[in-house]
C-alpha cells in the first residue's frame, strides 16, 4: 500500500507540534515569512527541539535573504526549506539542505512552469494562485485541472485542505505529499489537535482505498 506523506505547516506552539507527531504526521512546518503563522527563529528552535528525528522540520521562506535562511537552517536544525516566492533556481543550489520549490496553479499553469527548476529542487509543491498572496489561502485549486505532472520531483499539494477534502486530492493527484494548515486549525496560528488527528486519519483511509 503506498503511503502518502503528511506536512502539518504554519506550526507556532510546542504543544501543537507534539500533538502533530503523535497523530502520525511526517513533517512539520514552521513559517519564516509575514504570516498570522510566522515565528522566529528562537521561536523556531524552541518548538521543534523534541520533535523526533524521523519526523522532517521544514521551514518556509519568501523571497528571503540567503543568509536568513542559513541561520535558519543552522539554529533550527531544519532538514528542508520550502520556497514560496520567486526565488530563481539558483538559491536553490546554495542551500546546504534539500529545497521544496512552491509553485502557485492558475489558469496558466502547466509543465512550463516548473521546467526552471529541474535538477534543482528536491521537491514541487503546488499550491492555489491568489493575487498577492504567497500562501495560506485556504482556498483549493482545480486538482483534475493540473493534468499530466511532470514525474522528476516528488509533489507536495497545499490549498485549502482539510479532514473531509483530503481524500479527493489524493484521489485525484496521487501526491507524494499533502500540506495542510489553516484546515487543522482552531483559529490562525494555533492547531486543533481533533482536527489533526482526523486529517492523518483521512490520509491512511484515502491510502488503503487507493
Amino acid at each position: 500500500m503506498y503511503r502518502t506523506r503528511i506536512k502539518i505547516c504554519g506550526i507556532t506552539r510546542e504543544e501543537d507540534a507534539l500533538a502533530a507527531v503523535a497523530a502520525g504526521a511526517d513533517a512539520l512546518g514552521v513559517i519564516f515569512a509575514p504570516s498570522p503563522r510566522r515565528v522566529t527563529v528562537e521561536q523556531a528552535a524552541a518548538l521543534l527541539a523534541s520533535v523526533p528525528p524521523p519526523v522532517a522540520r521544514i521551514g518556509v521562506f519568501v523571497d528571503a535573504e540567503l543568509d536568513e535562511m542559513l541561520e535558519a537552517v543552522t539554529l533550527c536544525g531544519l532538514t528542508a526549506v520550502q520556497l514560496s516566492g520567486s526565488e530563481p533556481p539558483d538559491v536553490l543550489d546554495a542551500l546546504p539542505v534539500p529545497a521544496i520549490k512552491a509553485v502557485h496553479v492558475g489558469t496558466d499553469f502547466g509543465s512550463h512552469t516548473v521546467e526552471p527548476y529541474r535538477g534543482h529542487a528536491a521537491a514541487l509543491l503546488l499550491d492555489t494562485l491568489v493575487t498577492g498572496k504567497a500562501g495560506g489561502t485556504s482556498q483549493t485549486f482545480d486538482w483534475q485541472a493540473v493534468g499530466a505532472f511532470p514525474g522528476w520531483a516528488p509533489l507536495f499539494v497545499a490549498g485549502g485542505l482539510n479532514p473531509d477534502n483530503v481524500a479527493g486530492c489524493i484521489g485525484a493527484l496521487h501526491p507524494y505529499a499533502v500540506d495542510v494548515c489553516s484546515g487543522v486549525e482552531a483559529a490562525p496560528g494555533i492547531k486543533d489537535p481533533d482536527k489533526i488527528e482526523r486529517f492523518c486519519a483521512a490520509v491512511r483511509r484515502a491510502d488503503q482505498e487507493a
